[in-house]
C-alpha cells in the first residue's frame, strides 16, 4: 500500500493485532514490487499473506514470481480490481476484501442524502438565507417530506442492499433495478424489482449503486435523465462515468432536476464547472466512502480476515473471481 494509506488506515492498534497473529516486520512497507531493496526482496520471498490497501501496485507475473510462498491477499479497502490480476487467480491465491465494511459509510451518506432531498433541504435553506424571514412551507414546498415517496435504487450491490436495509424503517416505496436480482431476492429485500426506465420515471429520488463497467458507462445519458420526474433528485455515490456529465448539467441548469454528487466525471471537476455553483446541486469531494476514523473499520475487518486465515478458516469476505466482473 502507499505510505499515506498505511498512516491513515493502520493505527498502532491494528499493527499490534497483526503482530499477535502473524510474523510481521512493521518496518517493511512495499510500494513498488520492482524496488531494488534486499530487505524487501527477502520479505517478499518469505511472504505467505499480503496485507494490501490503496496504492498497491498490480500483482503481475514478475511481482508474483518474487513471492513463491504467497497464498493469500487481504485487502484493507474496497475494490481489488486495481491490483488483483488474472495471474493471481491462476496461481490459486485466495483474496479477501474489506468492501463490505467500506459499504457502510457510503450507504449512510446515501440515506442521509435521500431523506434530506425529499425534505427539499437545499431549496428551503437557500430560500431562508435569501429572505431571512418566516418561510411559508405550505405554499412554497407543498410536496415536501418523505412519507410514501418513491426511491429508486440502481444496483443491488453491497452498498445498494445496505441502503435498502437502512431505508426500511421509513415510510417509503423502494424500487430496485439490477439485472442479476431475481424476484425471490427482491421479495426477501422487501423491494419492488423494476426495469431501469420504469424506476427512473417513477422515483422521486434515484440513487446509483451500479459498478463501473463498459456496459454501464453513461447509463444515465440524456434520454434516461429526461425520463426523471420534474423536481426529482439524482444521487451518485458510485462512479462518475455512469452519468453523462454534460447531459446532467443541462438538466440541472434548466432547474428541472436536483443532484447530490459525490462522484463526477472527471473525478475532480475543472474550476469553471457549473456544478460548483448551481443552487440545486450538493457537490462533495468523494467523502461518502470510509474517511477519518471510519478507516479503522477497514483495518479491523481486514485483520479479522487474517485471524480467520491463521486458524485455517475460509475468509468471511472472500472474492469470487467468477463474479468479480459484476462488481465495482
Amino acid at each position: 500500500m502507499s505510505g499515506e494509506t498505511r498512516a491513515a488506515v493502520l493505527a498502532p492498534g491494528a499493527l499490534d493485532r497483526i503482530a499477535r497473529i502473524a510474523d510481521l516486520d512493521p518496518g517493511l512497507l512495499v510500494t513498488d514490487f520492482d524496488a531494488d531493496d534486499p530487505a524487501q526482496r527477502a520479505g517478499l520471498r518469505d511472504a505467505e499473506v499480503l496485507f494490501t490497501g490503496w496504492g498497491c501496485p498490480p500483482l503481475g507475473p514478475a511481482a508474483l514470481s518474487a513471492m513463491p510462498r504467497l497464498r493469500a491477499v487481504i485487502h484493507a479497502a474496497g475494490s481489488v480490481k486495481h491490483h488483483i490480476t488474472q495471474d493471481v487467480w491462476d496461481r490459486g491465491i485466495t483474496v479477501s476484501t474489506a468492501a463490505t465494511a467500506n459499504a457502510l459509510p457510503v450507504a449512510e451518506y446515501t440515506v442521509a442524502a435521500i431523506l434530506l432531498s425529499n425534505k427539499h433541504v437545499l431549496h428551503s435553506a437557500r430560500l431562508y438565507r435569501e429572505e431571512r424571514s418566516r418561510v411559508n412551507l405550505l405554499t412554497r414546498f407543498p410536496a415536501i417530506g418523505n412519507y410514501r415517496r418513491t426511491v429508486g435504487v440502481v444496483g443491488a450491490s453491497r452498498i445498494g442492499r445496505r441502503v435498502v436495509e437502512l431505508l426500511r424503517p421509513h415510510d417509503l416505496r423502494v424500487l430496485v433495478h439490477d439485472p442479476y436480482l431475481d424476484e425471490g431476492e427482491a421479495r426477501a429485500l422487501g423491494v419492488e424489482r423494476t426495469g431501469l426506465d420504469a424506476l427512473v420515471s417513477l422515483s422521486d429520488v434515484v440513487s446509483i449503486h451500479a459498478p463501473e463497467l463498459p456496459s454501464t458507462r453513461h447509463l444515465f445519458d440524456a434520454p434516461r435523465l429526461a425520463l426523471m420526474r420534474d423536481g426529482a433528485t439524482l444521487v451518485n455515490t458510485a462512479r462518475g462515468s455512469l452519468v453523462d456529465t454534460e447531459a446532467l448539467v443541462k438538466e440541472l441548469a434548466a432547474g428541472r432536476l436536483n443532484a447530490v454528487l459525490d462522484h463526477t466525471e472527471p473525478e475532480v471537476l475543472p474550476p469553471d464547472s457549473p456544478l460548483y455553483d448551481l443552487p440545486n446541486v450538493l457537490l462533495t469531494p468523494h467523502i461518502a466512502g470510509s474517511q477519518g476514523g471510519e478507516l479503522h473499520r477497514l483495518a479491523d475487518a481486514a485483520v479479522d480476515e487474517l485471524e480467520r486465515y491463521a486458524h485455517g478458516l475460509p475468509f468471511a469476505h472472500g472474492v469470487d473471481p467468477s463474479t468479480l466482473h459484476q462488481q465495482a
